[in-house]
């Protein structure tokens, strides 16, 4: 059984209401039944956290030391400017996919720089709620490859 930490951070509840023509329809909700189901599909399970504030982040990154074989993110805004975030992750050493629902390099100047991406695995971003499912297999792989 693989454990993976989910992590969603600042403004990612108001999904499927928040700027539908640039994050989508989908709520959190729906995106978190997704995981689960497709973590019930590779034996799997997963915890999910959401927080606007950025040391609940922190903490659940520090808990998921004693059970989480990996982590995957949407650090939202604190993508671009959170270095206790970008800290956690490499203090934990727990393999570590970031994702976007939007092409971060697409957009605004100030979103196109991840400090959270170099302590991490891979970014996949642009996909929409999919990235978190493309996001999701690309980190079950890198797991049982490693093995």
């Amino acid at each position: 059984m693989t454990n993976i930490l989910v992590l969603h951070g600042p403004n990612l509840n108001l999904l499927g209401q928040r700027e539908p023509d640039l994050y989508g329809k989908v709520g959190l909700e729906e995106i978190n039944f997704a995981l689960r189901e497709l973590a019930g599909q590779h034996d799997s399970e997963i915890r999910t956290v959401q927080s606007n504030h950025e040391g609940t982040l922190i903490d659940a990154l520090h808990e998921a030391q004693g059970w989480a074989d990996g982590i995957l993110i949407n650090p939202g805004a604190f993508t671009h400017t959170s270095y206790a975030l970008r800290d956690a992750l490499a203090a934990i050493g727990i393999p570590c996919v970031e994702v976007h629902l939007s092409n971060i390099y697409a957009r605004e100047t100030f979103r196109h720089k991840s400090v959270i991406a170099p302590v991490c695995l891979g970014q996949i971003s642009g996909f929409g709620w999919r990235s978190y499912t493309l996001g999701f297999v690309a980190l079950l792989e890198f797991i049982n490859e490693k093995g």
